[in-house]
């Protein structure tokens, strides 16, 4: 096929080593041999002063980071790495707290952000009509609006996709028929059959005239795809950017990764949840057994925040200040759909964990229910006690989680958390066919969240970030019917289970817990 031609091999091997952390860990761990070896043999006679001076430092940056407004975990983690490995330690806690590589661009995004908030639509009237309706989803509305800059919508019609592959279709069918612009923001694209068939639309549609833009983050170019792909992808006519290029030495994986998935068309179509652009999403590939992902299709007045959402992080770079032109015409609004929709984004770089407080709004309101699909369980405390509180009042609170892991290390972390959570009643089950790639929660048959945030430190504290809250629209009866198929196809871990779990897998998991924020 002409248009996929270009697409490459990614950088492998060497490349894997000296992009993101590695090659830090390595240079850093090689200064504190470096410091130590000289001690001994070199510096015998200082050697009292020296110390004197590590020991300072190493106190100095413990109050520091004690500080900090960070997550009391966070920081017990990187006092803990600082005291064991004093050189080691604080050199990389101010690599990953300055990130040089990114600061610069985090500035330009926290500020396109602040920017685009003139754009938010007056909501005084229906948020004062739903705060006589309902004021658990007036206070939800009015934190999103604050402190996400998201607004509460009508006359938006959701479909739910219970797997990659049927979105998959739904997208191929929908990028047919765009006709002014198709926007798409992901985290991870890599060449294959589900790419390759989405790039040929977006090749054609550029040439008829379409405003064709991808974005997608910089940890692709590691494995996935050639360093200057954006600028193969301008010889096809599309615009694209690589979000927070990965560079040896100035970079690294751990912070501040663009994990949201959104693809946005003509302003009345838009797609977000967990289903990236690779053939492991839609079972083409099978890497840990049958790969059980989400997604939901809005089409209608919600559809706007979502092109906000991505014109912020697209204006990192070229500047869109004019976000009008983007909107989806209200002549064209489905005035027969029920329910509200609230789109969100989360940012790292304003220290307000949306995400997390979603899902602690929903864990704490819960009447009868809540069910959730993650593939990963690496919880701080905050939200390890409101999973515990729920199911302590009575509310049937249940996970679903892999049974086949695509990261060992996160399926130890999960299991090392089962214990005190069956104890408080929370009900664990593990999805036998594979691997769950899904980010859904479903409460009460009334709210639901479908987007990119997972129950770990990395979607919850470092990560952007975004879902869409749905309240009394018709598809959170699908999304309840998912879950109820998928724990036919789940095992439910029981703590006798639990208690035959290997020693060594217990005692990695409790190792692991001290390291767990910074993974």
């Amino acid at each position: 096929m002409e248009n996929t031609k270009i697409l490459e091999g990614g950088k492998r091997g060497i490349f894997q080593v000296i992009f993101g952390r590695t090659m830090i860990i390595v240079v850093l761990l090689l200064a504190q041999f470096f410091v130590l070896f000289e001690w001994m043999f070199r510096l015998a006679s200082y050697a009292p002063y020296l110390s004197g001076g590590v020991t300072a430092i190493t106190g100095v940056m413990m109050l520091w980071i004690l500080n900090t407004g960070d997550n009391p975990m966070i920081k017990l983690t990187w006092c803990i790495v600082i005291a064991m490995l004093p050189i080691f330690g604080a050199l990389l806690y101010l690599f990953v707290r300055f990130d040089i590589g990114h600061r610069l661009e985090q500035r330009v995004i926290q500020a396109a952000i602040d920017e685009s908030r003139v754009h938010l639509p007056d909501q005084q009237e229906r948020l004062e009509q739903i705060r006589q309706e309902d004021k658990d989803l007036y206070n939800l509305a009015t934190y999103l609006r604050r402190y996400s800059g998201s607004s509460l919508w009508s006359n938006t019609r959701v479909k739910y996709f219970p797997i990659g592959e049927a979105k998959w279709e739904a997208m191929l069918e929908e990028l047919e028929q765009a006709k002014d612009f198709i926007f798409l923001e992901y985290f991870i694209v890599g060449q294959g059959r589900m790419w390759n068939s989405v790039l040929e639309i977006l090749v054609r549609k550029a040439r008829e005239g379409v405003d064709v833009r991808l974005m997608y983050d910089g940890t692709c170019a590691v494995t996935l795809l050639p360093y200057d792909y954006p600028k193969q992808m301008e010889k096809l006519g599309i615009k694209c950017k690589m979000f927070s290029p990965i560079r040896p030495l100035v970079s690294t994986y751990y912070n501040n990764r663009d994990h949201r998935k959104i693809l946005v068309i003509d302003g009345h179509t838009a797609f977000t949840g967990g289903v990236n652009l690779a053939d492991e999403y839609i079972n083409v590939k099978k890497l840990y057994g049958h790969w059980k992902d989400t997604a939901i299709m809005l089409k209608g007045e919600a559809v706007r925040d979502f092109t906000m959402m991505f014109l912020q992080m697209w204006n990192a770079g070229d500047r869109v200040h004019d976000y009008t032109p983007y909107w989806l015409n209200e002549a064209s609004h489905d005035t027969e759909a029920s329910g509200y929709v609230i789109p969100y984004g989360d940012s790292p770089l304003d220290h307000e964990n949306v995400g997390e407080m979603v899902y602690m709004s929903i864990l704490n309101q819960a009447k009868d229910y809540v069910y959730i699909m993650t593939p990963y369980l690496i919880l701080d405390h905050e939200m390890s006690q409101a999973l515990q509180f729920a199911a302590k009042r009575g509310v049937d609170v249940r996970l679903i989680l892999p049974h086949i892991p695509d990261k060992k290390y996160a399926f130890v972390l999960a299991k090392s958390h089962y214990k005190e959570l069956l104890e408080a009643g929370v009900h664990i089950f593990e999805y036998i066919p594979g691997f769950v790639h899904a980010k859904v929660v479903v409460s009460d048959a009334v709210k639901a969240v479908v987007g990119t945030i997972n129950l770990d430190y990395r979607s919850l504290y470092l990560h952007f970030e975004c879902a869409a809250f749905l309240y009394k629209v018709p598809a959170i009866s699908d999304i309840l019917e998912d879950f109820r198929d998928t724990f036919e196809r789940c095992q439910e871990i029981t703590m006798d289970m639990v208690k035959k779990e290997k020693k060594l897998t217990v005692l990695m998991g409790k190792l692991l817990k001290l390291a767990a924020p910074l993974m």
